[in-house]
């Protein structure tokens, strides 16, 4: 299963909203809710938030074995 509980932490840490991914960064809402429920995202989706977010993908995605 994705998590992507890693990007709301290093979010927090950077003082990041989901607000500014979507106003400032163009982001759709609907990719915002896909991350809200752990759904899959692009790869270009998961470089966009890396690069914004100046980390790698270990930092915004884990999967883990729970279904």
């Amino acid at each position: 299963m994705i998590s992507y509980e890693p990007l709301w932490k290093t979010m927090r840490e950077k003082n990041v909203t989901t607000y500014t991914l979507i106003y400032k960064h163009n982001f759709s809402p609907y990719t915002i809710t896909n991350l809200k429920r752990n759904k899959s995202i692009t790869m270009n989706t998961l470089e966009r938030l890396c690069k914004i977010l100046d980390c790698q993908a270990e930092s915004i995605v884990i999967f883990t074995d729970e279904e």
